[in-house]
């Protein structure tokens, strides 16, 4: 039987052994994430878990981190504003090639995990491919 989808549950990125403070910092306090508590059998792994609207965002804990190209995306509301106030408390952004109907670009975390924005803006588009 092929799997029935039904909604994305959570989106997990990954920082250094030690660095939940400052993973808390970022995304608790800089973007304003709530944290929800990891479920106990869980704990020993350290990481930490945040809610982005319906989905959850795991951070992980991984000695050995590449560079990669893997990253998750979220859809924002004004992602200009956004971006103006990351780069004004220091966040590194990064402009993303242009794609019609769709104002984007990423920033990277004190871990160089790298998470892209987007904002639709051609409202008919999203529509008609629903």
């Amino acid at each position: 039987m092929k799997p029935k989808f039904k909604r994305l549950d959570h989106v997990q990125i990954c920082i250094p052994p030690g660095a939940e403070d400052v993973a808390r910092e970022f995304y608790g306090r800089l973007l304003g994430l709530a944290e929800i508590e990891k479920p106990a059998p869980l704990r020993a792994n350290g990481g930490l878990w945040f809610q982005i609207a319906d989905i959850q965002l795991h951070i992980g804990v991984e000695a050995n981190q590449t560079k990669s190209k893997r990253h998750p995306a979220f859809e924002v509301e004004d992602v200009a504003a956004i971006r103006s106030y990351l780069e004004t408390h220091g966040v590194r952004t990064r402009d993303e090639p242009a794609l019609t109907g769709i104002k984007r670009f990423s920033f990277f975390d004190p871990f160089d995990n790298r998470i892209e924005l987007l904002e639709r803006t051609d409202k008919e588009q999203i529509t008609n491919n629903q």
